[in-house]
């Protein structure tokens, strides 16, 4: 396998990652390490304290204390509201492409082909609800 492979495959591993991390909550794993600081200071001041019954104080109706400041660092306590891009396209949508030919003339070239389409069943799908 060439050096060229493995550099693009680690690139598109980078980016893949960059991609999830900022349109998914999968950003909330690179906070376990500060989970886990907290649990050994947790530890350190109880030292009785299990794994279960620390997640249980933190994430079960979790109440306002002394280190809620690190609190709201643990991951999954507070969400981020992540962007959502929605679009449509007119019906029909038209490219007009001008060709030069000694003279130039325009032609309209629809972008997909409608004979698939049946509006009649589109329309009935789509219906409020009738009430008898």
């Amino acid at each position: 396998m060439s050096i060229f492979v493995i550099v693009k495959r680690w690139i598109a591993i980078i980016l893949l990652f960059l991609h999830l991390c900022s349109t998914t909550e999968l950003y909330q794993f690179l906070k376990i390490p500060i989970l886990i600081e907290h649990y050994i200071e947790h530890k350190a001041v109880n030292s009785d304290i299990t794994v279960y019954e620390f997640l249980k104080l933190h994430y079960d109706h979790h109440v306002k204390d002394a280190d809620w400041q690190t609190d709201q660092k643990l991951p999954f306590i507070t969400h981020h509201d992540l962007p959502t891009i929605v679009f449509t396209l007119q019906n029909p949508f038209f490219i007009e492409f001008s060709h030069f030919n000694g003279s130039i003339s325009k032609r309209k070239i629809p972008v997909y082909n409608d004979a698939f389409s049946d509006l009649k069943f589109i329309n009935s799908v789509w219906q409020p609800p009738k009430f008898c």
